[in-house]
């Protein structure tokens, strides 16, 4: 190759990698602005919940007060509106704070760190103690290890998951088990219930925001399993449930390991 030649290939070389230079930090510079633009989109989610919540305390309170000042005096047609008033403030209350766990779920930074599921677990059956005890709810686990991720996030996933198989096991007692097993570099948990099963024409719409299979005979807002998804896919895993009529459901989520 001649002296002509090396210089025209260090030149391309070089136009290369100047051009790759450019195009990274393009791409930095986008990466900054999404990050911006996602802190503010979630302190706009965060005023806006704040402010919203303060009205829907005043509707509470002072439909209670009218209720209790008015006790007597209210015709049954009365009585009931102010029942729908309060059942609507509580409704709405709950929707918020599902919305604020979804919205942080979707565009929150990842702060991972070395997490104990067996205290993870512990802290989602205190929050759900009254309602096991009011169903006589059969809970049990495996042992279940350490692994990468945020602890109040995987609480909130756990407790969201239990509370779903209690509300749906409707025949008494409702059994409910949580096991995990090691998969090659991930960590595979699984929440088994003895609920009625899913038909998997219907498996699909489980973890989109806002659907929902049944009415208001059951509670919730159709946000718990949408957030679960997004909750352990921003911490690099992956979830999907089993089920059939009949056999029960089995929501599967996987964890990186700690070591």
């Amino acid at each position: 190759m001649g002296d002509s030649d090396q210089n025209r290939t260090k030149d391309e070389v070089e136009r290369l990698r100047q051009a790759l230079d450019a195009e990274t930090q393009r791409c930095l510079e986008v990466q900054r602005q999404l990050d911006r633009a996602g802190t503010d989109f979630e302190e706009f989610v965060s005023m806006a919940a704040h402010n919203l919540r303060e009205s829907l305390r005043d509707v509470a309170s002072f439909s209670q007060l009218m209720a209790e000042t008015c006790n007597g005096r209210l015709d049954s047609d009365a009585a009931g509106f102010l029942d729908r008033i309060q059942e609507g403030a509580v409704r709405m209350q709950s929707l918020l704070t599902d919305m604020v766990d979804y919205c942080a779920a979707c565009t929150g930074g990842r702060q991972s760190s070395r997490t104990d599921m067996e205290a993870v677990l512990g802290q989602a059956l205190l929050s759900t103690d009254r309602q096991i005890a009011e169903r006589s709810a059969i809970v049990t686990h495996d042992p279940l290890p350490r692994v990468s991720g945020d602890s109040g996030i995987l609480i909130k996933v756990l407790l969201h998951l239990i509370r779903n198989a209690l509300d749906y096991c409707e025949a008494p007692p409702p059994r409910i088990h949580i096991s995990c097993r090691r998969d090659e570099s991930e960590w595979v948990f699984s929440v088994q219930d003895s609920g009625p099963g899913i038909d998997p024409v219907f498996q699909g719409r489980l973890f989109k925001a806002f659907k929902r299979l049944h009415g208001r005979e059951h509670p919730g807002n159709g946000l718990g399993l949408a957030f679960c998804k997004k909750a352990v896919e921003w911490q690099g895993g992956r979830m999907w449930m089993e089920s059939a009529p009949g056999a029960g459901s089995t929501f599967y989520f996987t964890l990186p390991p700690a070591d």
